[in-house]
C-alpha cells in the first residue's frame, strides 16, 4: 500500500502531538512489507508520517518540489529533513529549481499520482495560499485518491 501526507505546518504543541499519536496509529495498521510512505519532508506532519513509517519498517519515497526546497524550510528541521533523505528508499524531483507555491503544489500533485491514499492533516478550512492542504485533498479528491482526514476534536491552529 502507497500512502501519501499532506497538513498544516506550524501547529501548537498540543494539536502537534495529538496528530503525531494518530499518525502512528494509522500507519500501524498498514504490514510492514506492503508500506510504503511517500511524503514531500515538510516539517509537520510530512516528517511525522515519514518517521512513523520508518519506525513501522514501512520504506519511504520522497517528492521534492524544488532545488530549492530544503533551504526553505526551518534551519532547526534541516538535520531531521537529511536524515530521512538519508532513509528514502527512492526520490522523486519536480525538476523545479523556486521553492514557491507552484513548486509545492506540482510537488503535490507527483506525490498524488503516486499513491493509493492520501492522509491529510487538514483542519477544513481553505488554503491559506495556493498549494495549500485543501488545494492537496482537492487534487486528489478530483483524480479519484480517497482522503483520510486527521483533525483531533481538541486541535487548534495558529
Amino acid at each position: 500500500m502507497r500512502i501519501g501526507i499532506t497538513g498544516h505546518r506550524g501547529l501548537p504543541v498540543g494539536t502537534a502531538e495529538l496528530v503525531k499519536g494518530v499518525i502512528r496509529d494509522i500507519v500501524a495498521r498498514y504490514p510492514t512489507a506492503d508500506l510504503v510512505g511517500v511524503s514531500c519532508l515538510a516539517d509537520g506532519p510530512d516528517a511525522w508520517f515519514a518517521q512513523a513509517v520508518l519506525d513501522h519498517g514501512g520504506r519511504v519515497e520522497i517528492v521534492v518540489p524544488a532545488k530549492k526546497y530544503r533551504e526553505s524550510l526551518p534551519q532547526w528541521h534541516h538535520a531531521r529533513y537529511d536524515d530521512l533523505m538519508r532513509r528514502a528508499s527512492d526520490v522523486h524531483e519536480t525538476g523545479l529549481a523556486e521553492s514557491d507555491a507552484n513548486a509545492h503544489m506540482v510537488g503535490s500533485e507527483i506525490l498524488v499520482g503516486l499513491i493509493d491514499g492520501l492522509i491529510a492533516v487538514w483542519d477544513g478550512q481553505p488554503a491559506r495560499g495556493y498549494g495549500g492542504t485543501a488545494d492537496v485533498v482537492g487534487y486528489a479528491e478530483s483524480v479519484g485518491v480517497p482522503v483520510q482526514i486527521i483533525w483531533p476534536e481538541s486541535a487548534s491552529r495558529d
